[in-house]
């Protein structure tokens, strides 16, 4: 492990299981880390709570950063195009800037929750001065190992896992169509402000919308078949692996993304 004399340690926490357990950790491998969240404003409730059960484990504040400018105003820079996977600019605006902001221009070791069991790398700074870190991959930590860090923590897992698998904004274009049902059932105020990005009609005819190819309204239209249907897959999963808890299962019914379209490292871990 790299000494601490040498620069600053920093781990960015996500209100996610994978950065979470990095957390535990390394909670006593490394006394001197600065744990950080980098908030855009418009993460779910959940996040919030989970992220003050953290800081009271940690025994250590966890400082939240923030953007110079709110989500709204990056969406006017753009003109209105909504982030997608190709366009990732609420990542590079709202979580990487102010992150680089607060490591500065000094030596930092910053603390990436990617497992042993994942074979990514992920979107992360490329600040020459930001060197990441993988105690997980170094370590051999898989998924079924985060899972099992968490419960010993007496942690768990954020309340949002009941219905979603990532942390990120309530409007993330990375969910799933039935994590969108999700939302609408546990939060309708927040599926309904995310509907209010939305253009599904322009003059030109080109359609703003979280899903591609789909409005909110339409998918919400639909929400009890995506909601059988993956009810039916996890089902499916969970058979075929009976000796998997079943919040595992359910995770690994969303793990289905190739490389270039992989959730944020910043965001999701």
């Amino acid at each position: 492990m790299t000494n601490s004399s040498e620069g600053r340690h920093i781990l960015s926490l996500s209100g996610g299981k994978d950065s979470t357990a990095l957390a535990v950790y390394m909670r006593d491998r490394v006394p001197d880390m600065e744990y950080v969240f980098c908030d855009t404003g418009k993460e779910l409730p959940e996040t919030y709570e989970y992220l003050n059960i953290i800081e009271a484990f940690l025994g250590k504040p966890i400082v939240r950063l923030n953007s110079e400018f709110s989500f709204d105003h990056w969406l006017k820079v753009y003109s209105g195009f909504l982030p997608s996977a190709q366009m990732r600019w609420c990542t590079k605006t709202l979580k990487l800037k102010p992150f680089e902001r607060y490591c500065g221009d000094e030596l930092v070791y910053s603390y990436v929750g990617i497992r042993a069991d994942e074979n990514r790398s992920g979107y992360i700074s490329h600040k020459p001065n930001i060197k990441p870190l993988f105690p997980f991959k170094e370590d051999g930590i898989t998924k079924a190992d985060v899972f099992r860090i968490l419960d010993e923590a007496g942690l768990g897992l954020p309340e949002y896992y009941k219905w979603r698998t990532r942390s990120g904004c309530y409007f993330c274009f990375f969910q799933r169509k039935a994590e969108w049902v999700g939302l609408k059932e546990n939060h309708p105020d927040l599926f309904e402000k995310a509907k209010t990005y939305e253009k599904a009609e322009t003059p030109t005819g080109a359609r703003y919308t979280w899903q591609q190819g789909e409005s909110l309204d339409e998918l919400a239209a639909r929400s009890v078949d995506i909601k059988k249907n993956h009810e039916t897959m996890v089902k499916r999963l969970a058979e075929t692996a009976a000796d998997k808890p079943l919040i595992q299962v359910f995770d690994e019914a969303h793990d289905e993304f190739d490389e270039e379209e992989a959730p944020c490292l910043i965001c999701e871990l």
